[in-house]
């Protein structure tokens, strides 16, 4: 199901940024002679040709292109380069209107994003839990432990700044290198510190270190539960265990540690009444029992309306500020001793993991959205082989009246397609061994 919406993702944005290219080259004038999803050495999975473009979809999912007659690209196509400019071809036409043909891919992806952000706001609106709003304090684990945060601290703010969204405070401390995070904790309000190295273990964790604490309401049952063979129903309210107070689902999962092929006793209420049940724990040390993840349930989360012209700014500015966190976080791997690259950097399958386990539409365009914006970024910066390294040429031409020999056009590219594929193998390499190759030796 992630293969799927990634490929699905993808497809779009890579068709939609060809697009970008493709339209302008023809309005110029400019001959396009391929147009293809996904790259076809050797052979390709289908093509058909209509006037003087091949369209296609290749069978290497890497991305796509469109092949524009005398442009020195990926096709690396010496011999048409070698014959005379014909009026039809890219290098015969005005500097102006190649730049305009070059920023076309990255255009329409900051486009695609901002209407898919603007589109998203108006139909589904906006809902994020507060922070102000989580009732029961958190659950932290052991890293945030470690620092001296415990269950059932309300976290206040991150550096004395509050964070309204209960979510987003994870970014924040990464983001800005948090030195401090303030709780309450049984109303006293505490600073706790951030030590060196806690934002890089925050990253290599990859999961949060505090959630809210809910009550233990039992939702659903595993197959062979013995939870549900010892007499607990749906809707009851799990307590204690061996009589020991556990109010929050957190607090029941930390004292059944250790207790696998165990006798316990488990206290729940189930309307005015508080029953006990004697269970054995299997091998697994679970009891089966799933709790409630609804929380709405618990807490009143903030939902945001948009109209249809409201959506408009409100996706815009979106777009924008996801393109500046984005910034942000690579920033960070260049400047912050915390951020490691083989730590962060990941590849088609650290990018497919980003997508939910089963189908939700809203969370498929909440990823097309960000990887439009990724893609518009990557491929605007100034690397040959990208749309960037051919702008940048452009600018030096229009700058200085001169444009740029062929033969290092040529070698640039060539430069910039090694960067290029040594930065894949490198993403996707370290994604291999982090998710297979490390337990082989673990």
């Amino acid at each position: 199901m992630k293969a799927g919406q990634l490929i699905l993702s993808l497809s779009i944005l890579v068709v939609l940024h060809e697009l970008g290219h493709f339209i302008p080259a023809k309005l110029f004038k400019t001959k396009v002679e391929k147009f293809y999803l996904f790259f076809d050495p050797w052979f390709s999975l289908l093509k058909f040709k209509k006037g003087e473009t091949e369209y296609g979809v290749g069978w290497l999912p890497l991305g796509g292109y469109v092949k524009i007659s005398g442009m020195i690209d990926e096709s690396m196509d010496r011999d048409q380069m070698a014959k005379a400019p014909q009026p039809w071809e890219f290098r015969s036409k005005p500097a102006w209107q190649r730049l305009i043909i070059m920023i076309g891919g990255v255009t329409v992806n900051l486009i695609l994003a901002f209407l898919i952000y603007a589109m998203m706001l108006w139909y589904w609106g906006e809902t994020y839990l507060p922070t102000t709003a989580v009732k029961y304090g958190v659950a932290v684990d052991s890293l945030a432990e470690s620092v001296g945060m415990r269950d059932g601290d309300k976290i206040l703010s991150v550096d004395g700044v509050a964070v309204e969204n209960f979510s987003a405070i994870p970014a924040e401390i990464i983001l800005h290198e948090a030195k401090s995070i303030q709780v309450d904790r049984n109303g006293q309000q505490m600073n706790i510190a951030i030590p060196p190295g806690f934002i890089r273990q925050m990253i290599k964790q990859k999961s949060p270190f505090a959630i809210p604490r809910v009550p233990y309401i039992v939702s659903d049952f595993e197959k062979e539960s013995v939870g549900e063979k010892a007499g607990l129903k749906k809707g009851d309210k799990i307590v204690s265990l061996n009589g020991e107070s556990t109010e929050y689902f957190s607090d029941f999962r930390k004292k059944m540690k250790g207790r696998a092929k165990q006798e316990i006793q488990v206290g729940a209420v189930r309307g005015k009444d508080t029953l006990n049940f004697k269970m054995k724990v299997p091998e697994s040390g679970l009891i089966g029992v799933y709790f409630d993840r609804d929380m709405t349930k618990f807490f009143s989360l903030n939902t945001k309306k948009y109209s249809f012209f409201e959506a408009i700014p409100a996706g815009f500015n979106k777009c924008i500020n996801t393109l500046v966190k984005y910034v942000q976080q690579l920033r960070l791997i260049f400047v912050s001793k915390e951020v490691k690259a083989s730590e962060s950097v990941g590849g088609f399958l650290s990018i497919g993991n980003l997508f939910p386990g089963e189908w939700d539409w809203m969370s498929f365009w909440e990823m097309t959205a960000l990887l439009s914006v990724i893609l518009a970024f990557m491929n605007i910066l100034p690397i040959p082989a990208l749309d960037g390294g051919h702008v940048l040429f452009l600018l030096y031409e229009m700058v200085t009246g001169r444009k740029p020999g062929e033969k290092f056009l040529e070698y640039a590219q060539i430069v910039g397609m090694v960067i290029l594929f040594g930065l894949l193998l490198y993403a996707n390499g370290l994604d291999l061994w982090r998710n297979i190759f490390s337990k082989w030796f673990s």
